[in-house]
């Protein structure tokens, strides 16, 4: 049994645990949340933490950002991270990065069936290629290329890639977001910054004021947190509305990732925002736009779509991947 330091680095909080990592199962014996934008930089973060740690040989890290030869620049952090530098500074004999949703990609072997929800269930005997997409501070994407024999993850930026409007409304709102923001990205909409641009979009579109209630709760919960909370339980229609947009867009660029990995095997809904908005996200329009796909929808339909509950598996990838590389 191999302990390894694993991590999850993302925009708003990063996530630190010493794993106990046997085959594919990984138990999590020690973790701390920190608050990313408290720290100048992550070796300052990392410090804190290893301060009580005690000796650890192999440790790796999920980023959020495009990771080339073991270096990064996090895309929504002013952190420079190097994993020899991380090495030689606290002594591991092994350190790697990966970025974050290749990282969760590593971490599926270690999920239950408890860890998962069905939105959709696909063939019963799916197998190939694989995928996960997952919106949170920004919106990340991955593969998992099925070599015949076992799973492969590869990063990618998909999530950077060029937002495409369906009709004239989303037109709008990308012309919109393009005047404020220049470059238009799926991340720009499909993400927790997304949801407050929508609403505030479809707002001046009906030419309506937020509720003082509302205003309240998104000065106490953030505002997104506010909108998708007010969807949930139905009490303000422009937040149902919102959301339900949300949903379908996040659906669309979903089953776009399907076809461009070919993810017969199954496409997997990661993240921040899936698990706290499971209702919306099985009440139709998501799986309606995720299988929009015109002559590929008989292809689309037969992959199952997979909610990931767990946001350990952020955790486990990192943990399986080093303790393997330790072996």
């Amino acid at each position: 049994m191999a302990g390894v330091l694993a991590g999850d680095i993302g925009g708003t909080k990063t996530r630190l645990a010493l794993v106990e990592v046997d085959g594919t199962q990984a138990t999590i014996t020690s973790e701390r949340e920190f608050v990313s934008a408290d720290y100048a930089t992550f070796d300052a973060l990392l410090a804190e933490f290893m301060d009580t740690a005690g000796t650890i040989q192999s440790a790796a890290f999920g980023v959020a950002g495009p990771v080339h030869n073991d270096t990064v620049h996090t895309t929504n952090l002013p952190w420079h991270i190097e994993a020899d530098a991380l090495r030689k500074r606290f002594g591991y004999a092994n350190c790697h990065l990966l970025n974050d949703l290749e990282a969760t990609a590593y971490g599926l072997p270690a999920l239950q069936a408890k860890d998962l929800f069905t939105l959709h269930a696909g063939k019963p005997d799916a197998h190939g290629n694989r995928a996960i997409i997952a919106a949170g501070t920004g919106l990340g994407e991955a593969g998992l290329f099925w070599d015949g024999h076992t799973h492969r993850p590869y990063a990618t930026e998909g999530g950077h890639a060029s937002f495409a409007p369906r009709n004239p409304l989303e037109l709008d709102f990308a012309q919109t977001l393009g005047e404020r923001f220049g470059h238009v990205s799926w991340e720009r909409v499909v993400s927790g910054m997304g949801i407050p641009d929508l609403y505030d979009f479809l707002l001046a579109r009906q030419g309506a004021s937020t509720p003082d209630w509302l205003a309240q709760a998104m000065q106490t919960e953030g505002k997104a947190a506010a909108i998708s909370n007010a969807a949930l339980a139905e009490r303000d229609a422009l937040c149902t509305e919102t959301m339900h947009r949300f949903v379908s867009l996040y659906g669309a660029e979903a089953g776009n990732l399907a076809l461009k990995t070919m993810c017969s095997g199954g496409l997997y809904v990661g993240g921040g925002i899936a698990p706290k908005i499971v209702p919306l996200l099985e009440s139709g329009p998501f799986i309606n736009a995720f299988l929009d796909k015109g002559r590929m929808r008989p292809l689309l339909e037969a992959i199952p779509v997979r909610i990931i509950l767990n946001d350990r598996a952020a955790l486990y990838g990192p943990a399986l991947f080093a303790a393997r590389r330790q072996a």
